[in-house]
């Protein structure tokens, strides 16, 4: 089946994005994927004037989220399989994928989940191409809204090369979420190897960057950390809608 087209559109004061489109803004072409060009931590915050600030657990003062049975199952039949077969698909597909399924169901329905998307900003500054998972402060799985929170996998098996391609595309969440109305919030990013896991937090013009990392061995934490983020995007899209 070949590639909708769909367009950008103002639907009352929320500015959306219809998945698999191939512009955001004005029905270009395609472009060349380019978030996963971002190597370089340095690199995106000379290009886009960020400040890079390190924090120490960016959401201590969370509560921890117990999994349900239903996740702790899932993870305990696809984790060690992922890690044997140890390709990125594998790794997304058993071990992060269930994460976030369980983190829509603990807050169903307010927020949708996003694979794979294509999500072109600003083609011009590079702020183009697909991101791995986006979560939206809505229940529709057909049109990505914002606010949203940017999740990324990182490559390779390491942290570090997966935290340029997240930041980039915060900073292009960032422009989305400010489109119509000048919206202004924090965006939050998180990039995982499936095992392991760290945060971004980005508001204007600094990004603090958990200088810890959590671990799929502590569910209940790593859970408690991603409902933060999504408490405070649902907080956001509250006050944005009133």
């Amino acid at each position: 089946m070949g590639p909708e087209s769909h367009g950008a559109m103002e639907a009352g004061h929320q500015y959306v994005y219809m998945p698999n489109t191939s512009a955001l803004v004005d029905g270009q072409g395609s472009f060349e994927m380019a978030y996963s060009q971002f190597r370089n931590l340095h690199e995106v915050a000379n290009r886009f004037e960020l400040e890079l600030q390190t924090q120490e657990r960016l959401f201590a003062d969370g509560p921890e989220v117990a999994p349900s049975h239903r996740l702790t199952e899932d993870l305990e039949d696809k984790a060690p399989l992922a890690l044997q077969i140890d390709t990125e698909k594998a790794r997304s597909e058993m071990m992060i994928t269930p994460v976030l399924v369980e983190l829509v169901r603990l807050h169903r329905p307010r927020i949708s989940l996003f694979s794979g998307t294509e999500f072109n900003v600003d083609p011009e500054r590079d702020l183009n191409g697909f991101c791995d998972f986006l979560i939206s402060g809505s229940s529709n799985q057909r049109i990505l809204t914002r606010p949203l929170v940017v999740i990324v996998e990182a490559k390779a098996g390491m942290i570090s090369s997966g935290l340029p391609q997240c930041l980039a595309e915060m900073v292009a969440a960032q422009i989305f979420n400010a489109a119509g109305n000048g919206f202004d919030q924090p965006v939050y990013g998180g990039v995982t190897t499936g095992t392991n896991w760290q945060f971004i937090k980005l508001h204007r013009q600094i990004a603090w960057i958990d200088r810890d990392e959590y671990y799929l061995d502590n569910l209940p934490k790593l859970l408690g950390i991603l409902s933060s983020m999504v408490m405070a995007v649902e907080s956001s899209h509250t006050r944005l809608k009133s």
